[in-house]
């Protein structure tokens, strides 16, 4: 019953919201590019999925202007760096956040390639401050509140999300370009399943491979370990995950909650004994962790207030 009237109450609100639309994320060059052959490729099967993006993009989904919160929230889809799961982990999360009045704000960022790009571990994260900046410059035209943008990220992309919030930078103000002047910070996390950490004990090895390399620097495998990263200005975060996930250790999530602590961040966590991995809204089950939509929903009314 919970989750028929989930998704009534649900596909009534997303009726109301505008269209979704499409900005680029850089006007000419794109930074920490190099000419190619490398053609993006999209999938059409159960789910949506992007293979070597090369000019990204965000997709931006408002909510009906009536119940909007001013709160928006960049989505990073996830796919181990190799792949973007983009409708599953993208999309309908858009529409989810919609139905909560908050701006869902889809990232198709660059997948490492080095055919394509001079250093392919920069990418990602280049593409991710970008958004960051790009929903704050527009945030007024948007109706939404500058200083309620956060970041999402599922799995390999929970990696680039925790990422942006532990190696965000606050602008360069001496930059022509208007969007550069504003800072890259996200004011909140949610990590779903995230890959966190570069540790070899606790890795996704694939994640870490497509972003570094397979024999990368300690000084890069460290870099990239996000719960070493952590610091006092990290955002409040809220945290998901099961125990029984076979692709991505839970030890990711509770080492990044540990970090949190440590460094006196906010932070909400919730670890369900069963969901394996990659649930995306988790709609069409009982499990606990089908509940992680409410408890982040309540997470986000009270960080507003």
């Amino acid at each position: 019953m919970r989750t028929l009237v989930t998704l009534i109450l649900f596909s009534l609100l997303y009726s109301t919201s505008a269209q979704p639309f499409t900005v680029p994320l850089f006007d000419g060059k794109i930074p920490n590019s190099k000419p190619s052959k490398i053609e993006e490729e999209i999938e059409k099967g159960d789910i949506l999925v992007i293979r070597k993006v090369v000019t990204p993009h965000i997709e931006v989904f408002l909510p009906a202007k009536r119940q909007a919160t001013g709160q928006a929230v960049l989505i990073c889809p996830g796919g181990g760096y190799g792949v973007l799961a983009y409708d599953w982990e993208g999309y309908d999360i858009a529409k989810w956040l919609n139905s909560q009045g908050i701006a869902g704000i889809v990232l198709k960022y660059r997948l490492p390639n080095a055919e394509s790009q001079i250093k392919k571990e920069l990418s990602p994260l280049i593409d991710a401050k970008r958004g960051i900046r790009l929903v704050r410059h527009n945030a007024k035209e948007w109706g939404i509140d500058p200083k309620q943008i956060g970041v999402m990220g599922f799995s390999a992309g929970g990696h680039l999300a925790s990422t942006l919030g532990t190696h965000f930078d606050e602008g360069d103000a001496s930059a022509t370009d208007p969007i550069e002047n504003l800072s890259s910070r996200p004011d909140f996390m949610i990590l779903a399943y995230p890959v966190i950490s570069f540790d070899p004990e606790i890795c996704h090895m694939g994640s870490r491979t497509n972003l570094i390399g397979e024999n990368p620097s300690k000084e890069l495998e460290v870099y990239y370990s996000n719960e070493k990263q952590v610091n006092i200005d990290t955002p409040p975060t809220f945290i998901f995950h099961s125990q029984d996930d076979k692709s991505v250790k839970v030890a990711n999530s509770l080492e990044m909650y540990r970090g949190l602590l440590d460094k006196g961040v906010p932070v909400d966590a919730h670890f369900f004994p069963t969901g394996g991995h990659g649930y995306s809204l988790g709609i069409n089950t009982e499990d606990t962790y089908g509940y992680w939509p409410e408890y982040c929903a309540d997470w986000l009314r009270k960080i507003k207030k």
